[in-house]
């Protein structure tokens, strides 16, 4: 194995950047990106400080006839992980960059499917339609647009299923790709930016009808027409956050970093906060569904986020006594 190709698993196997390993060796990135390159060869200086920085020796750096004593054990080396080609890199991202939107507005679509029925319950309430025609109609509205949505999450999940390793298996990328993805993150990250300022911005602002109608007006139906107005807004929001999280995160996963380095794939936290939102999901259908109290029922987001915030403390509190790093 030559010096590059222990320096790329070395690092990935820490769980470092490209960027934090330059910073602790008081190089540049692109400098570390030449190394794993071969395109040039670290000084001496360097080179002791790698070794010490990964406890290996130096001869392990350097010589290739003592990768077999000095290689890490066999628990390591399982870790160096599936390559990733160029070809199959491009495709990942441009799978991710395709499904982002169409994800992000079938959430936006399963955020407002309750309006129908809210409205038609207002309406209801003043006798403008009977309280069994707004209820059948407003489940069957409900249930039709989230049906649409699951079949949205279903097709965009079996285009990215041939890809789901990276979130869970260490990889490796050929020569060259982490370049690629650096440079498309680079390109990407003042857009990126902007969609979390526009999403945040939009949420706070979904409130701003539900209040000023509670200020002016007492009837029923202005008040749920203004409730229908917040939920449409701050889907709003939630859609630009999706579609600016979901690209950055694909290139996270290729690049190892974040939420998807191998001490966090190592952890499994993927999983928990998978089953999290799923378990949120089903708590917030079955509680509306069953008492028919929309209106109410949405303060459960809030409180879930909350609640995840305390759990992915917790399980990272307990992760790290066990000795990762999330």
């Amino acid at each position: 194995m030559r010096f590059d190709e222990k320096l790329i698993r070395l690092r990935k196997q820490a769980g470092w950047s490209q960027e934090e390993l330059a910073e602790k060796l008081d190089v540049s990135r692109q400098a570390v990106s030449k190394w794993e390159l071969a395109q040039s060869t670290p000084d001496l200086e360097r080179i002791l400080a790698m070794s010490q920085l990964f406890g290996v020796s130096t001869d392990y750096l350097l010589k290739e006839e003592m990768e077999q004593e000095n290689q890490p054990h066999d628990e390591e080396r399982s870790e160096c992980g599936r390559l990733v080609t160029m070809e199959e890199a491009e495709a990942f991202l441009r799978v991710k960059a395709r499904t982002a939107d169409r994800i992000a507005w079938a959430v936006f679509a399963c955020i407002i499917s309750p309006i129908a029925l809210l409205l038609l319950g207002a309406a209801a309430e003043q006798r403008a339609v009977t309280e069994t025609h707004a209820a059948a109609i407003g489940l069957v509205v409900l249930l039709v647009i989230v049906a649409s949505a699951v079949a949205v999450f279903i097709g965009c999940g079996t285009q990215t299923a041939p890809y789901q390793y990276m979130e869970k298996e260490a990889i490796e990328t050929a020569p060259g790709v982490a370049d690629m993805v650096r440079e498309r993150q680079k390109a990407y990250r003042e857009r990126y930016g902007r969609a979390n300022v526009a999403g945040a911005c939009l949420c706070i602002l979904s409130l701003v009808p539900l209040l000023t109608a509670a200020f002016f007006t007492e009837n029923a139906l202005q008040l749920t027409a203004a409730l229908s107005l917040m939920m449409a807004i701050a889907g709003l929001g939630t859609v630009s956050f999706i579609r600016g999280g979901i690209r950055w995160e694909s290139m996270e996963k290729l690049l190892e970093e974040g939420d998807y380095n191998r001490n966090a794939k190592r952890s499994n936290t993927q999983a928990i906060s998978t089953a999290f939102w799923l378990l949120a999901t089903a708590a917030y259908l079955g509680y509306s569904l069953f008492t028919k109290d929309w209106e109410k029922s949405w303060i459960l987001w809030p409180v879930a986020g909350v609640l995840y915030a305390a759990l992915a403390t917790v399980v990272n509190g307990i992760y790290k006594r066990k000795g990762y790093k999330s």
